[in-house]
């Protein structure tokens, strides 16, 4: 018997898993309703962190990438950076994160919390890079991330 989380999380993961890739609007509703459901407070500030500089500057203008040690934290939990990453397998990576975030393991939070700043960080740069260094249609991920930021931010444009 299965209880209500693990109901909802099978329902999800079939949802994505049925969901097709090129269907960017089904992919980034699913990043939509992540949004409406406990998001955890370090999520929130990593997105209005972003969404202010977006509404000053337009897009973020630091080029920052990420270090070695951020890669390695990426690569524990089988994380692709974020220019390699799918909208699924970011929906996916940010339902995980949450529950993470929300655990009662302080290492697992802790690189929860690590995780979305890494996301930011990579969002923020290919942002200022205006995307360029993107050049496959299949890696759009960001594009699940930025949506995500933009629906639990209090900044949104």
């Amino acid at each position: 018997m299965l209880n209500n989380s693990e109901k909802i999380n099978t329902q999800l993961t079939n949802i994505s898993a049925l969901s097709d890739e090129n269907d960017k609007f089904s992919s980034l509703s699913m990043s939509s309703m992540l949004a409406r459901s406990g998001v955890p407070l370090s999520h929130v500030m990593a997105a209005d962190n972003y969404m202010v500089i977006k509404k000053i500057y337009g897009t973020p203008v630091v080029k920052s990438r990420i270090t070695n040690k951020e890669k390695a934290l990426l690569g524990k939990y089988d994380f692709n950076q974020l220019e390699y990453t799918t909208i699924k397998q970011i929906n996916e990576e940010l339902d995980l994160l949450k529950k993470w975030s929300m655990s009662l393991d302080e290492n697992l939070k802790s690189d929860a919390d690590k995780i979305i700043e890494i996301r930011l960080k990579e969002l923020k740069y290919l942002a200022a890079c205006r995307y360029t260094i993107i050049t496959n249609e299949i890696y759009n991920g960001y594009m699940a991330l930025e949506k995500y930021f933009e629906d639990i931010s209090k900044y949104s444009i």
